[in-house]
């Protein structure tokens, strides 16, 4: 009975879709008639909404009697499937999201339960290889026998798939797995890209088809390894733009447990935990400043120079003959993370057209920059501690570094803590590095695990600068020996504390830009001025450290008069 039964609910469920996608069909020309007379008619619009929710309706009638279905009857039904993916997309008119997801939802849930039923139990090894209209279709089975050498590549014309069948097949309890891999040409026009939400305000477009992949008829879908999937552009790529690896979770796209893996102009590599239905979204700003070429070049100039003062402020430190009191060991390192940090920057600025394709070196620089920065504001902090035992203990501050503070040990916490910040970073989130300039993604509130600790940072400096003033000022009133050394700390501490409010401002400022050109700008110079501050506080500002200019360039010039 079941037997006659079936094939007749199958001829009719055939029947009803043809005359489902014949409708679609007549109302699409129809739309392209009443658009070339520049007119609208909200009967039709409404008619077409009904009829994507009718076709909605059949696709989920379809993909609950899957499970039902032969291989054969299976591959029948993809056509019709298919079919009404195309006629959707290509709609002139224009339809709700709601109705755009729920068709989409029952779209792909159909078309999945189909392809699951084209699985064939195999000792050894099938693939069986599906060129539809506006879909392909890979469906690879393996069983007990199959080895790792006999998997051929999983692949459409427009993406792969690596994933680690044999191990999962090894975990399951038939001893056999089966990978569904799907791509989709038209359904970007469904499951838009601006179904994409972001905190921040771009134009998203999708970058590559629409990709599904899933284990069809497989005991433990449990992942041994991240999948990676290696997507074809299909629009030109902005290197300017930043690209996002999303799935879709039957409402919008989104990102949790996908990221960029590597990049170039033409292909990009995504790595995700789970499978699902995929795409790669690219976002470009949708207000680019009118003033970016100004801004690029009042930047490169200012860099420069900071550059050049860097470097004269490092030669100064180790060249210069100094107190023997003085412990430059903070300022040096200090110059050398910001100098390296302001470097690497510029660098990258000026290649970014070269640097941005390539995601994975785009992220290392965005963690290298990460350190570099944390690592100059862990030396200032470094500085303050320092200072704050100069004012302590003045006449026992030299064996006090000796004991406790030498140079090793300061290297050690000047690195290893913005290191293991860094550390701790990547490994909570590896996809919050590489934006749009190769730094700290913005969204999510990854910035504040750079943020987080240079307020951290700068509140403990202020709580050691607030104390060393008040020990001063308690000294002065009780101590009348040693009234140089008390002189040169007041002196020290002032041009840490300038130090600090160099280093610092122009950091907090930038919590207050939000668009703002013209905190933009003093962001910008008091930035990228920190090694010309730095040179003029402590050498400039320095009568020993002129004095040996001085006397340095009397003896250029007269070993240039002499020849």
């Amino acid at each position: 009975m079941l037997r006659s039964v079936y094939p007749l609910c199958l001829r009719k469920l055939s029947i009803a879709a043809g005359f489902g996608l014949f409708f679609i069909v007549n109302l699409m020309q129809k739309r392209k008639k009443i658009n070339t007379h520049h007119r609208t008619d909200s009967h039709l619009i409404v008619q077409i909404k009904q009829t994507v929710a009718s076709t909605t309706n059949l696709l989920n009638l379809i993909s609950n009697m899957s499970g039902q279905l032969s291989p054969t009857d299976a591959g029948n039904f993809l056509s019709v499937v298919d079919a009404a993916q195309m006629k959707v997309s290509t709609s002139d008119s224009p339809v709700e999201k709601s109705t755009l997801v729920s068709f989409g939802n029952a779209y792909l849930n159909a078309f999945e339960n189909l392809v699951s039923a084209l699985v064939v139990a195999t000792d050894n090894m099938t693939v069986k290889n599906i060129a539809l209209n506006n879909t392909e279709v890979t469906v690879l089975a393996i069983g007990v026998n199959a080895s790792a050498a006999d998997i051929p590549p999983i692949y459409t014309k427009t993406a792969q798939l690596e994933i680690d069948l044999i191990g999962i097949a090894k975990q399951s309890i038939s001893k056999s797995a089966s990978v569904a891999f799907v791509s989709y040409s038209a359904m970007d026009s469904i499951l838009k890209p601006d179904f994409f939400n972001t905190s921040e305000n771009t134009v998203k477009t999708m970058m590559s088809t629409v990709i599904s992949a899933t284990l069809s008829q497989t005991n433990n879908t449990a992942l041994t390894k991240p999948v990676n999937f290696t997507l074809k552009h299909i629009q030109g790529f902005n290197p300017k733009s930043s690209l996002s690896c999303v799935y879709w979770n039957d409402s919008e796209w989104i990102v949790d447990g996908c990221s960029v893996l590597n990049s170039n102009s033409s292909h990009t590599v995504c790595s995700c935990v789970h499978l699902s239905t995929f795409a790669l979204i690219m976002q470009t700003s949708s207000t680019p400043p009118e003033s970016s070429d100004l801004l690029e070049l009042l930047n490169l100039v200012c860099v420069i120079v900071g550059l050049v003062f860097f470097s004269l402020a490092l030669l100064s430190f180790a060249l210069c003959q100094w107190s023997p009191g003085v412990n430059n060991v903070a300022r040096i390192n200090i110059c050398i993370s910001l100098l390296s940090a302001h470097l690497l920057f510029l660098l990258t600025q000026q290649f970014l057209s070269l640097i941005r394709p390539q995601q994975v070196f785009c992220v290392a620089i965005a963690g290298l920059l990460h350190f570099l920065f944390l690592s100059a504001f862990v030396w200032m902090f470094i500085e303050a501690v320092l200072l704050f035992i100069c004012v302590q203990n003045l006449s026992r501050i030299s064996s006090k570094k000796k004991e406790v503070l030498s140079s090793g040990f300061l290297c050690v916490i000047g690195y290893v803590l913005a290191l293991v910040v860094v550390g701790v970073s990547i490994g909570l989130v590896p996809e919050g590095y590489g934006s749009e300039q190769c730094w700290i993604k913005t969204a999510e509130g990854f910035i504040w695990s750079f943020l987080g600790p240079v307020c951290v940072i700068l509140a403990l400096n202020t709580i050691f600068f607030i104390k060393i003033v008040l020990t001063l000022n308690s000294t002065l009133k009780n101590l009348n020996a040693e009234v140089s050394q008390m002189k040169q700390t007041k002196i020290l501490a002032f041009k840490t504390l300038s130090q600090f409010v160099v280093l610092g401002c122009p950091w907090i400022l930038g919590f207050f830009i939000n668009g703002s050109e013209v905190l933009e700008i003093l962001f910008l110079v008091l930035n990228s001025q920190q090694g010309t501050f730095i040179f003029v506080i402590y050498c400039v500002l320095n009568n020993e450290i002129m004095q040996q200019y001085k006397q340095c360039f009397r003896c250029l010039c007269s070993g240039h008069k002499k020849y």
